[in-house]
């Protein structure tokens, strides 16, 4: 057992290693399709091929087996701060997916004996540093998303659009960004804004140190705002998110938001509060849903707050 897990193991670390320092000029690194997808994929590959043919018969073994050398692989690098929570968790479904694959695809080499078998797994082990120079030659290309969101309103649309356009203190307790929080993401803290109309500055304070710089570019009074993001990297502590999840980065950043306030009836208002995002990625049908889920959950955060402050007043 111990060279069952052991050394499927030492190759995650070492193609962690690879891929993790962004190695030869970028041909190799960690937001890649050839790292979440290809490298489980090897784990699976070699967890199965070095397991007693016995075991190999029975097909729970072949899908599951490859888990538990992810589930270590993952306690090792969260131990010792590696990598953050936030991001494994995002990619370990496809961590398990891929090594279910692997791990079925060499089960099925070694019961059926092939003559070249030995060659068949090498190849397949190997893939993730093949296919990698080959993927960064194809390039990332930068997806602009929209995040949408609503809720209605039982309330003065005076009251509505002030708690709409400043936040005051948000409370732990009023905090109910459950997606975020499971990824430990900053919480929203207040929003600020100097001046009610086209230029205003705002400002969205964060806890752990985000921050995100507001400008108004549209603005019609108790109906609509419309403001670009800007969150500085350089200002966030690197202690608050992961660097390959970080707001403003490398791969994922925050384009613009929207207030819209629609009456429903005499008394009540719907607010919609959108934004657009950018990812830059490989692989941005996956991020896209993440992103999309986490930009959500604040969003909708923040909606509950306000309807909670304008319908008490």
């Amino acid at each position: 057992m111990l060279i069952i897990v052991g050394i499927p193991t030492l190759f995650a670390f070492l193609s962690y290693a690879v891929f993790r320092t962004d190695s030869l000029n970028g041909l190799f690194t960690i937001m890649s399709i050839s790292f979440i997808l290809l490298v489980p994929f090897g784990i699976g590959v070699i967890t199965v091929y070095l397991s007693n043919i016995e075991r190999i018969k029975s097909l729970s073994y072949r899908l599951m087996m490859p888990w538990v050398v992810i589930m270590v692989f993952f306690f090792i690098t969260l131990f010792f701060g590696f990598e953050g929570w936030a991001c494994w968790l995002m990619i370990m479904p496809v961590f398990f997916g891929a090594a279910s694959l692997g791990g079925w695809l060499a089960g099925r080499a070694r019961l059926r004996k092939h003559t070249n078998e030995r060659l068949q797994i090498s190849l397949l082990v190997l893939l993730p540093f093949l296919i990698s120079p080959v993927e960064r030659y194809i390039g990332e290309h930068p997806s602009i998303y929209k995040a949408y969101t609503y809720i209605d309103i039982n309330a003065d649309k005076v009251h509505i659009w002030n708690n709409a356009t400043r936040v005051r203190g948000i409370s732990s307790t009023e905090d109910k960004g459950w997606l975020t929080e499971t990824l430990g993401f900053p919480r929203p803290i207040r929003a600020e804004l100097n001046y009610n109309g086209v230029g205003g500055y705002r400002k969205a304070i964060f806890d752990k140190g985000l921050i995100f710089h507001e400008q108004v570019t549209d603005y019609t009074d108790q109906e609509f705002m419309r403001f670009t993001i800007k969150a500085n990297p350089h200002e966030i502590p690197s202690t608050t998110m992961d660097e390959h999840v970080v707001i403003g980065g490398d791969y994922f950043d925050v384009i613009d938001g929207t207030y819209e306030l629609e009456q429903l009836n005499r008394k009540t208002y719907r607010l919609h509060l959108y934004s657009h995002f950018k990812l830059t990625t490989t692989f941005n049908f996956y991020a896209g849903l993440w992103a999309g889920w986490i930009m959500k959950d604040i969003q909708n955060n923040i909606l509950q707050v306000i309807k909670q402050r304008a319908e008490d007043i």
